[in-house]
């Protein structure tokens, strides 16, 4: 019985493996522009940069009631054969969340031709100019919920 599941379970296996694509930067080069969207009770925008020097960057800015509510500073750089997402806060007045040394790191898992996934951040391409972009956040209550910002393209 165990032979007959795992036959069975086989071709998706290997087709989920040819699905994946090698994790460089050109291939998840579709996430650069700039986007806006809706999330924290405001208006979000997150640009990204185009891959170049072996990384790609961005801003985010959150605008809840003609006000910053805060920033972030993110990278996608190569690091060894896969890639790393990092990110630091900043506050209105650009004070830091994170120590000077710190930042919130987001390891590659896999990706395909419309997704990019981190541990803890997935993107996923929608269309041209629609992306869905999934974070896990820490709640008070220190359990971690996946909030979901539906971007799209300016």
């Amino acid at each position: 019985m165990r032979y007959l599941l795992l036959l069975c379970l086989l071709p998706t296996l290997v087709l989920s493996q040819e699905n994946q694509l090698e994790a460089k930067l050109d291939n998840i080069a579709w996430i650069a522009g700039t986007w806006h969207g809706e999330a924290f009770g405001g208006q979000v925008e997150e640009i990204w940069s185009e891959p170049s020097g072996g990384s790609m960057m961005a801003t985010f800015k959150l605008v809840v009631e003609g006000q910053v509510g805060f920033y972030e500073i993110e990278i996608i750089r190569e690091v060894g054969n896969t890639l790393l997402l990092q990110l630091k806060h900043f506050k209105a007045n650009l004070k830091g969340w994170e120590t000077k040394d710190e930042t919130v790191d987001f390891p590659l898992e896999y990706i395909t031709k419309d997704k990019a996934v981190f541990e803890g951040m997935i993107f996923e391409r929608i269309g041209e100019s629609k992306m869905n972009v999934y974070v896990d956040v820490k709640n008070d209550n220190g359990e971690i919920e996946e909030l979901k910002f539906e971007y799209t393209r300016q």
